[in-house]
């Protein structure tokens, strides 16, 4: 066996021609000596991998808290509804847009400089939001915040994969997982405490301590890096200019399609025709450019194709199990983001410690990581199946058990995935892995924001018709109901009630089988691997 490859692999192979030539005692010890520090963490790259944490963690804070103070924040604006929904799509179409090339720029301008002016680029459009003297100029102070937003979360992953020792990585990447599970359920909870005893202004202002603490932390801790700038004459502008108009154009219209009624609308069937066409040719190029942005043929390695795969399903799953009580509270019992915060918190806090301890679980050579996601997945699938059984006379205490099951269910699937992708990627494999990761995530969240929309319009149009056709056919049943309610108006009440009720209930039987669906891929596509620091692995592929 060539010996590259079997460094490459990790598989173990035995001489066959003779036995090892003895070690020395002075060598020996030299060996041991080196494999002690590789396997440390010095404090000062600690503080820098922190600091890129919290960089990460300040993006999904910005979004997450803004969108739900984007009632108060379009009030103190005077801002209609349909404009108000443009505050988050443009800043989520240029998000998403922004994370399938930030990788290049990260290791072109270095991680540290780059990171850093990203994080001062959030900080001072954030803080200028709330001056905005208009609604264009406030379109525009998202747009660009959304740009330096999504340079943020595809850094960390990078600097785990470069800079963590082996014995330590899942716990590193255990820290990433805090930004697609803690970070958005802690949305909700500080939007409730901004909008409700402080100000408005600080959904935009909540990010200015935190993103000093970032820059303190990333220029302290991570090592220097030389500038790159060599790299920008062999710039791929065609994979540019045809990916980040084609991403931005599908989120456009993922999240615009349900107030525009999607198809039946020619700006939305331009946003996704035109979108579609422009991605396709964006894939076309990255197969064939030497410097792509996308390296496609990762997907060749078995489990980062399925990884990516199920983080399709995982995102769909996060975003459903936490839009779906919120909405259902806030439409039938008139819960305010203050009155959901337990439950939102009832799945953060716990998190903090299930994920590293979901690490250390996989962190064991004996643990298979495809059983843990199997078995995240069927609590999730369970989660959503006894929520299909809820009923109109649920409140917030009816949904604490069902969301305690997320507090293990979504660290074993996340940390699952993430090892999958990670193990037995080379160094330099990381920024592309990170482009196309990040990407997936965040464009699956857009997808699921408008699949949860849309079908729960479509389900609570269906609802209210049969609701209605059905008291209309019975005579009898609707004397009595008029007679019994003093107005129409509580009958058409009672009537959106039970739709909003039976809505909700099919959109968890939607959630469940999406988790039943990608629990039969497991035994199917990803192979065993182990952890990080088992040198004697198998391949990933």
């Amino acid at each position: 066996m060539n010996p590259a490859k079997q460094r490459t692999t990790g598989t173990a192979e035995p001489k066959l021609a003779h036995s090892p030539e003895p070690v020395s005692a002075r060598e020996a010890d030299t060996s041991v000596q080196t494999t002690s520090k590789e396997a440390d963490l010095p404090l000062r790259l600690a503080i820098g991998l922190i600091g890129m944490l919290l960089a990460s963690l300040l993006a999904i804070l910005n979004e997450q808290v803004t969108a739900v103070a984007l009632a108060d924040i379009r009030g103190a604006f005077s801002i209609g509804n349909d404009d108000g929904t443009w505050l988050t799509t443009l800043f989520e179409a240029t998000n998403v847009a922004t994370m399938v090339f930030a990788p290049w720029f990260g290791v072109t301008l270095t991680l540290k400089r780059f990171t850093i002016g990203a994080v001062l680029a959030v900080m001072f459009l954030g803080f200028l939001c709330p001056f905005a003297p208009n609604l264009l100029t406030l379109y525009v102070l998202r747009t660009l915040q959304g740009v330096a937003c999504g340079c943020l979360p595809p850094m960390l992953i990078i600097v785990a994969l470069r800079y963590l020792p082996p014995k330590v990585k899942l716990y590193g990447l255990a820290g990433y997982a805090l930004t697609a599970t803690f970070g958005p359920a802690l949305g909700t909870p500080l939007a409730a405490l901004w909008t409700e005893y402080v100000s408005w202004r600080m959904a935009f202002w909540q990010i200015v301590p935190l993103g000093i603490v970032c820059c303190v932390a990333i220029q302290q801790g991570l090592p220097p890096d030389p500038l790159k700038l060599e790299r920008f004459r062999s710039f791929n502008w065609s994979g540019f200019i045809l990916g980040y108009p084609a991403i931005a154009m599908l989120v456009i219209g993922l999240l615009q399609g349900d107030r525009l009624d999607w198809l039946n609308s020619t700006f939305i069937s331009t946003m996704f025709c035109g979108g579609a066409l422009l991605f396709v040719a964006f894939l076309i190029n990255e197969w064939f450019h030497p410097l792509p942005f996308f390296k496609l043929q990762l997907l060749a390695r078995r489990n980062f194709a399925h990884g990516l795969l199920t983080l399709v399903g995982a995102v769909t799953l996060l975003v459903g199990v936490a839009a779906i009580p919120g909405q259902y509270l806030a439409q039938i019992h008139g819960y305010r983001p203050l009155q959901t915060t337990p439950l939102s918190l009832l799945v953060a806090i716990p998190l903090l410690i299930a994920l590293p301890a979901t690490a250390a679980v996989l962190n064991l050579r004996q643990v298979d990581h495809r059983w843990v996601m199997a078995i995240g997945l069927c609590l999730m699938a369970t989660t959503c199946f006894l929520g299909s059984f809820m009923t109109s006379e649920w409140v917030r205490e009816n949904f604490y058990w069902l969301q305690s099951l997320q507090i293990v269910a979504q660290p074993m699937v996340i940390m699952g995935i993430l090892m999958g992708v990670t193990t037995g990627l080379a160094p330099t494999d990381g920024p592309f892995a990170s482009a196309m990761f990040n990407t997936v995530k965040t464009f699956t969240g857009a997808a699921a924001t408008a699949l949860i929309e849309g079908l729960g319009t479509t389900r609570d149009h269906f609802h209210s018709s049969m609701l209605v056709d059905h008291l209309g056919n019975n005579a009898l049943v609707t004397g009595q109901s008029i007679g019994a309610i003093d107005d129409l108006g509580e009958l058409a009440h009672r009537i959106h009630e039970q739709a909003v009720v039976l809505t909700s209930a099919d959109l968890y039987r939607v959630m469940a089988g999406i988790a039943v669906a990608f629990l039969f891929v497991v035994p199917v596509l990803p192979v065993r691997i182990y952890p990080p620091w088992c040198t004697t692995s198998p391949s990933s592929r």
